[in-house]
């Protein structure tokens, strides 16, 4: 039986019409797909960047100092008597063995019985022998701060070629300010050894005037400097040893500085200050002196007990370029405990402590990638880098909760609106 053949269209096209309408379902059910799985794939994460770089880098111990005159001297009455008014006023200058700082009425003053009177020569005696010292130790001072300059000049000519290391030349530099700072303080020394021998001699020579005598005594200032305290102002009766004025050379300071006890320990003689918030647009270098070797307890702002310890710093900046800083003002004082000419330096909030070690994520096509990494010195703000990563690489700075090893992630834009 055969079969009736299959009549054929009345068009050809007829039969694949419906086929070719299909590719538009398909084309939607892609797009669907598409946009499913674009929904749920995951989304950059915003992320600060920073590159990793060579620089310097310092660690500094950062602590409130103060300024101070380093010579002062209390003038005293040296006798009992009648004060005249002191005409002087706090920043008055003064030059010593010359300026007369305050006058006093001894009046009909009874003469010295011959215990007093050996007392009061004795004094002198022993004022000029002070001030043979003084003056043989500032003769010395002298040598010391020649020599000391000699050897600075020599070696920072060696370290300019390359011969000695940046230590012996800091040592050397610190050195001659230290013998500086010894002979200004020798030549103070023997300046109020001579004021001292004066007012001895004084007190001898009214001690043996006569009954009818009515001297005045006259003080004169026994350093060069500016007046810094008048406690006496008044014309008044005084005993003797009342203090009178406060005399000093502003030009001469030394800051003091309150850190820490861990931190002192880590604080050597001659180690770089630099001083900042003192009022001038310039931050003033300075050299420390000596590390006092005891502390003392002080109560921070918030009730906490604290063991503290003095640095005693040495102004290096000339005079012209802080001649508005004085006595007791306040500064910033950074200590410089280490610091590197050279080296790999990144972010310290870029790091982070797992599993006992640094790590930190590098930026790699738009991914994080998880490192690890050995770190050396950190100032609080940049951390030496030791190995890990390379000088260019892109680190993520504080990375959040959502930062993982291959999350993607994009710049964010933290400029200023």
């Amino acid at each position: 039986m055969n079969a009736s053949p299959t009549p054929s269209p009345a068009f050809p096209g007829a039969r694949t019409a419906p086929r070719r309408r299909r590719w538009p379902v398909w084309l939607a059910a892609a797009l669907g797909v598409a946009l499913l799985a674009a929904g749920f794939w995951p989304r950059a994460q915003p992320v600060e960047q920073a590159k990793v770089r060579r620089g310097p880098l310092q660690v500094t111990v950062d602590e409130e100092g103060r300024a101070r005159v380093i010579h002062r001297y209390v003038v005293a009455a040296p006798v009992a008597g009648q004060l005249r008014r002191i005409p002087w006023k706090p920043g008055a200058t003064v030059v010593a063995g010359e300026t007369v700082l305050a006058v006093m009425e001894t009046g009909a003053a009874e003469l010295l019985d011959a215990s007093r009177l050996a007392q009061a020569e004795a004094r002198l005696g022993g004022a000029e022998a002070a001030m043979a010292a003084a003056q043989a130790q500032a003769e010395r001072a002298a040598a010391d701060e020649a020599l000391a300059m000699i050897e600075n000049e020599r070696i920072q000519k060696l370290a300019a070629g390359g011969s000695v290391s940046r230590q012996e030349s800091d040592a050397a530099a610190a050195r001659a300010v230290v013998a500086a700072q010894e002979r200004r303080a020798a030549e103070f020394g023997r300046q109020v050894a001579e004021f001292e021998r004066r007012q001895a001699e004084a007190v001898v020579r009214r001690g043996r005037g006569g009954a009818g005598d009515n001297p005045s005594v006259s003080i004169v200032s026994p350093v060069g400097g500016r007046v810094l305290r008048v406690f006496q102002e008044s014309e008044r009766v005084v005993s003797v040893g009342t203090p009178l004025l406060e005399v000093g050379d502003p030009a001469d300071l030394e800051v003091t500085v309150e850190v820490l006890s861990r931190d002192a320990v880590t604080i050597q003689p001659g180690a770089r200050v630099l001083l900042e918030q003192w009022g001038g647009a310039e931050a003033l270098e300075a050299r420390v002196r000596w590390v006092e070797p005891a502390g003392f307890t002080k109560i921070s702002a918030l009730g906490v007990e604290e063991q503290r310890v003095n640095v005693i710093c040495d102004l290096v900046t000339p005079f012209p370029a802080r001649s508005t800083l004085g006595d007791e003002y306040r500064v910033e004082a950074r200590i410089v405990v280490w610091e590197a000419a050279d080296t790999l330096i990144v972010p310290a909030g870029a790091l982070f402590r797992r599993e006992g070690g640094w790590r930190t994520f590098v930026v790699e096509g738009g991914s994080s990638r998880e490192r690890t990494v050995r770190v050396g010195r950190s100032n609080g703000v940049s951390s030496e880098v030791l190995e890990g990563v390379a000088a260019g690489e892109t680190v993520i700075v504080y990375p959040g909760d959502r930062i993982r090893a291959g999350t993607r992630v994009k710049l964010l834009d933290v400029s200023a609106r």
